[in-house]
């Protein structure tokens, strides 16, 4: 890989943080030369909206007068009007692009430019050309595929900017109720944002006492780590034009800087490893779906197997 072949993304946020700690996150972001397009907005709890809402048009400006490409991303599951309402007003009265996070924004979008999100399931290249037919420039594609599906649907749709979940614990599922709530004695409706107190989810065990899933609020998230840092050339080579960054309670900035080291060959990739588990310890780190595997496996490079 040479110059900046691959761009680097950061997802929203998703986790519940203090407002004025999510607006200083993206503040220090903004001052990041290594990335170079954010994502921002709520994607999981409607309810959590308040809490970021009064920051939002500043942390997008100071984004996008520092040079990234910024775009609001809508909620991953829409089940209430006043949802229904908040998805029309975003792409309605947004100055920036949308990107769809569910069905329910893609015919409001249609015919006009917008990104798709990685909870919208594009699992072949002709629903990726429909997309693209109806207005999106740039699709972001579910964690759980594997490289070989990634390379099918790139080569369908090569004038398409495509992008791969890189970092960050896997979204898997998300649900009306809240998991979350209910696991500290709450309901949904009286929740207490008791999802806030965990910044980085809410560690979910077997009955043996196994690390299993994270919770995070409604969504269902994996214990485990995405890191695609071996993995970057090979994502190159089948198109992938960004990867995605998803924000995690650790150093985004230095997270960011590792990919781009080794993106542009400074270190390598057991470097770089070695130092994302510096600045994110005691989270697992996995690749299996890239891998064609079982989701929360790590496959090691060739030079990782000799050396062990």
């Amino acid at each position: 890989m040479t110059g900046r072949s691959l761009r680097i993304t950061l997802g929203p946020v998703p986790y519940l943080w203090d407002g004025e700690a999510w607006r200083d996150f993206y503040f220090r972001i903004a001052d990041c030369a290594w990335i170079d397009a954010v994502t921002l907005g709520e994607v999981v709890c409607s309810k959590r909206l308040h809490f970021t809402q009064p920051f939002i048009d500043a942390v997008a400006t100071r984004l996008a007068d520092a040079g990234k490409d910024v775009a609001l991303a809508s909620m991953a599951m829409v089940t209430l009007e006043r949802e229904a309402m908040l998805t029309r007003k975003l792409v309605q009265a947004s100055q920036w692009p949308v990107e769809a996070n569910d069905l329910s924004a893609l015919g409001l979008l249609s015919g006009r430019p917008h990104l798709i999100g990685p909870f919208v399931n594009v699992y072949n290249g002709a629903t990726a050309r429909m997309l693209v037919s109806r207005g999106a420039t740039r699709i972001c594609l579910g964690p759980e595929l594997s490289l070989t599906s990634v390379a099918e649907i790139v080569g369908v749709a090569p004038e398409t900017d495509f992008e791969v979940f890189a970092f960050g614990r896997l979204p898997l599922a998300i649900s009306a109720r809240c998991a979350h709530a209910r696991a500290k004695g709450h309901s949904k409706d009286n929740c207490q944002f008791v999802c806030q107190d965990d910044p980085d989810g809410l560690a979910v065990d077997t009955l043996d006492g196994q690390s299993f899933l994270t919770l995070n609020g409604v969504q269902t998230m994996s214990h485990t780590c995405q890191v695609l840092l071996a993995e970057l050339p090979a994502l190159r080579d089948a198109g992938v034009s960004h990867i995605r960054l998803s924000p995690q309670h650790c150093d985004m900035a230095e997270v960011a800087e590792t990919f781009a080291h080794v993106r542009d060959l400074r270190i390598d990739a057991a470097e770089g490893e070695a130092r994302l588990r510096v600045l994110y310890p005691d989270v697992p780190f996995s690749n299996g779906f890239h891998h064609g595997t079982t989701g929360a496996d790590w496959v090691p490079t060739a030079a990782e197997r000799v050396s062990a």
